[in-house]
């Protein structure tokens, strides 16, 4: 394996990637999630203009493609990510590291290129468990759909394969970086399909017809989507390659090489599994609060579709900064319980769960406070109706925002410590209480909130998680300064609170659009939004500072420095 500027020798001889600051790796891979989540916005508005936000097709669309999502949480989200950085970690500080990474690869790519296969002909069982409620034409819609998604599986095991190497490799940018290609990709599909056939606004009553959907235009939908995922992961070829990495093919080794591999994958496997039966459970209850509104003739109630929307807008800033931080310091955990080094293991959770805090509750402060305005700029087709019910459910989602960082935190350090069986039974209770509140909620409310029931509940289970992942990593590694986290927690939510309850509040005064005009909603959202997130941002640092939080400022300093050499 060939060095690269990347690179600097270890005591024992091979070549580890150079460690680089926390803060500059997040910079680089939010700055890539930030341009591709841009693009993810522009095609996630010109789907819902192509297919609508709350219809028969875009029910049935986002059903075909939860398939293949979520099947890439339990295969390559939970099970690979689960191994992968600590196993190639380890790999790579050992002279024959190279021949490791290649086999875990090798086993890896083609694994699932089988359970791709197989996974697409039993397309018509997937949709069948994940919906309620509808009649056969549209779930037949929704199979037609599922078949030019699902090899979507394939090529995200691929790309999350090629990017965990890349990541053990500390060569960050590109894994952030390729989904562009993805949303360029995608976006073109969905430019033709609009071109050739016209937007829902405009045809709502045929493209709600199962029988409009030919070959053709689900082509463009769905195989678009689907050539825009292999595009995303058959770049990384190309900076693998400049780094230094060529993979060969190797399909064995000593026996016993990969044992903790399976060991670890066995149990992440069955604690994505258990999460999954959440995520089962709610599209179900979702699709069906769908197909009350469509039987009643009133699709403002938000079903399925209207919930991948709003969590689409919840996971953007967690993905920004969040997701970018927990990839670096899962890599960096990975580095410490290699070397065994419990303290600044230790160190480095406390660390994660200070950040994370500070960057999710001013985040979820924005997405309550100002939340039919972003809903409205994400959507611009949408009716005023539809806004308001896919707000509703990304408030709710909301709540659980800082939770969901601090699980991803805890998961990474139980990764690292090859612990996934503790995962697992932790996850348990979790499920439970998700599935326990979603019925209860069903039983309770509305159809009109059953969607928004869901999404409350997801938020309560994550709460439940951080509690009992939280007391599990204390055990394993010490002391996690919960009395000095606690302290910087009520100062960063007051923070919040003040900066939630102005924008809320300024937001109200922003003269209403004329619910008839489109155009016109949007360019008051836009207004509102370019206005109030500045300036509920200045607050919250302003606030932040006077009460002496340091860690406001700590993954913008690599930009604020690169800003002053500029000026210089």
């Amino acid at each position: 394996m060939a060095d690269d500027a990347g690179m600097q020798p270890a005591a024992d001889g091979p070549a580890q990637p150079r460690v680089r600051s926390l803060g500059r790796n997040t910079l680089v891979m939010a700055s890539g999630t930030f341009v591709s989540r841009g693009l993810g916005f522009i095609r996630n508005a010109m789907l819902v203009g192509a297919i609508g936000a709350t219809g028969i097709a875009a029910n049935a669309y986002d059903v075909a493609n939860k398939i293949p999502n979520t099947l890439y949480a339990i295969v390559a989200a939970g099970v690979l990510n689960a191994v992968l950085v600590p196993q190639i970690v380890r790999a790579f500080r050992r002279p024959d590291g190279k021949r490791t990474v290649d086999r875990i690869v090798t086993l890896g790519v083609f694994g699932s290129l089988g359970l791709s296969i197989l996974f697409t002909l039993a397309a018509p069982v997937f949709v069948a468990i994940y919906t309620q409620g509808w009649d056969q034409p549209q779930r037949d819609l929704a199979i037609a759909f599922a078949f030019w998604c699902i090899p979507q599986l394939f090529f995200y095991s691929v790309y999350t394969i090629l990017g965990q190497v890349l990541n053990a490799r500390e060569q960050f940018g590109p894994y952030m970086w390729a989904p562009v290609l993805n949303n360029v990709v995608s976006i073109a599909g969905l430019a033709a399909f609009l071109a050739m056939y016209g937007g829902y606004a405009a045809h709502a009553g045929e493209f709600d017809d199962p029988s409009w959907w030919t070959a053709n235009p689900t082509w463009l939908i769905a195989g678009t989507a689907t050539l825009g995922i292999a595009a995303q992961a058959l770049i990384l070829i190309w900076p693998l390659a400049r780094g230094g990495y060529r993979w060969s093919p190797v399909w064995r080794g000593p026996k016993g090489e990969l044992s903790g591999v399976t060991t670890v994958a066995g149990w992440a496997l069955g604690a994505v599994l258990l999460d999954q039966v959440g995520v089962v459970v709610a599209t179900r209850i979702a699709s069906e609060a769908g197909a009350v509104g469509s039987d009643l003739g009133n699709e403002v109630i938000a079903g399925n579709a209207a919930y991948f929307n709003a969590m689409m807008l919840y996971l953007l800033p967690h993905s920004l900064i969040i997701v970018s931080l927990i990839t670096a310091l899962a890599t960096t955990m990975s580095r410490h319980a290699a070397a065994r080094d419990t303290a600044a293991l230790r160190g480095t959770v406390q660390r994660g769960m200070r950040v994370v805090t500070v960057f999710g509750l001013w985040a979820t402060a924005v997405l309550v406070a100002l939340a039919p305005a972003i809903v409205r700029l994400a959507l611009p087709t949408a009716d005023d109706a539809e806004v308001r019910s896919i707000a509703y459910v990304l408030m709710a989602l909301a709540l659980g925002g800082v939770p969901l960082a601090l699980l991803g935190v805890f998961k990474n350090v139980f990764f690292a410590l090859e612990d996934a069986k503790a995962v697992f039974y932790i996850q348990i209770p979790v499920t439970v209480a998700w599935v326990g509140g979603m019925l209860a909620f069903q039983q309770a409310l509305d159809p009109y909130w059953w969607t928004a029931g869901v999404a409350l509940a997801l938020s309560i289970s994550n709460v439940i998680g951080v509690l009992l992942r939280g007391g599990a990593v204390r055990a394993r590694v010490g002391s996690l300064a919960i009395r000095s986290y606690t302290a910087l927690a009520v100062r960063a939510l007051l923070a919040a609170a003040l900066s939630g309850v102005v924008g809320w509040s300024l937001l109200r005064f922003i003269p209403a659009a004329d619910q008839g005009d489109r155009m016109q909603s949007l360019l008051v959202a836009i207004g509102a939004l370019v206005v109030l997130i500045p300036l509920m941002g200045l607050l919250y640092w302003a606030v932040l500072r006077v009460l002496r939080v340091p860690e406001a400022s700590e993954l913008i300093a690599p930009l604020t420095r690169r800003l002053k050499r500029n000026v210089r």
